[in-house]
């Protein structure tokens, strides 16, 4: 048997797991709460100030977010001409303008309500594990990776400014940002008997003409 200090010392001990053993299964029991998260839309400037970034919800029922470089810091090449998206993987990507192109690939909202997915670097023509996420009203996140244990994080600030040479447009509009296709916003689908050209109704699609109706007879001559 054991007596005096040793005894008491030993309960105390008892009661300390017994309360550590019970917190934690209170922690288990608890349903796990998502991070709230800000809606990233917006224009940002990159950390190192050579672009703006025009981040908007894309995709089916707009769930996906896109980002398209609106402004850039040096839009010209040392020959005085636009700079063209060169390095591109893509041969048939090589030749378009880099102001204006996709660069956040519609990335999907996870399980820490942040965004993830591809973002394109122009400058390497390479793609990268891309996470985005906004915490505060004017700070954006943007942690890439190339692989899992190589990532580097960037902070964006919001910019309402329209700044020269920036392109102000919707996306895929006049003076506007182009979506890669798979992103591009489809256009609505026209009615059945809508309007035509020339501002008639037109027939459904896929609606037989209806048949001519036959000449009237014509009035039998009188003899001379």
């Amino acid at each position: 048997m054991t007596f005096g200090p040793i005894a008491a010392l030993a309960s105390a001990r008892t009661v300390f797991r017994a309360g550590v053993f019970a917190a934690l299964a209170t922690l288990v029991a608890a349903p796990a709460m998502a991070a709230p998260h800000r809606d990233p839309s917006g224009t940002w400037l990159t950390q190192d100030g050579k672009a703006r970034i025009r981040v908007e919800k894309c995709g089916p029922q707009e769930k996906n977010l896109c980002g398209y470089a609106v402004w850039l810091k040096v839009p010209n090449n040392d020959e005085g001409k636009p700079r063209v998206d060169f390095r591109n993987p893509d041969p048939k990507k090589r030749t378009r303008a880099s102001l204006g192109h996709q660069l956040i690939l519609g990335l999907k909202l996870n399980e820490d309500a942040r965004y993830e997915g591809k973002i394109y670097n122009a400058e390497d023509g390479k793609f990268y594990d891309v996470t985005v996420w906004s915490e505060e009203p004017e700070e954006l996140t943007v942690k890439g990776c190339l692989i899992a244990f190589l990532c580097q994080s960037q902070t964006w600030k919001k910019v309402t400014d329209t700044a020269p040479g920036q392109l102000p447009g919707p996306t895929n509009g006049p003076n506007g940002p182009r979506a890669d296709a798979e992103w591009a916003p489809k256009p609505a689908a026209a009615a059945a008997n809508g309007p035509t050209a020339t501002g008639t109704a037109g027939p459904a699609p896929g609606a037989k003409p209806a048949a001519p109706k036959p000449a009237a007879p014509k009035a039998a001559q009188p003899a001379e």
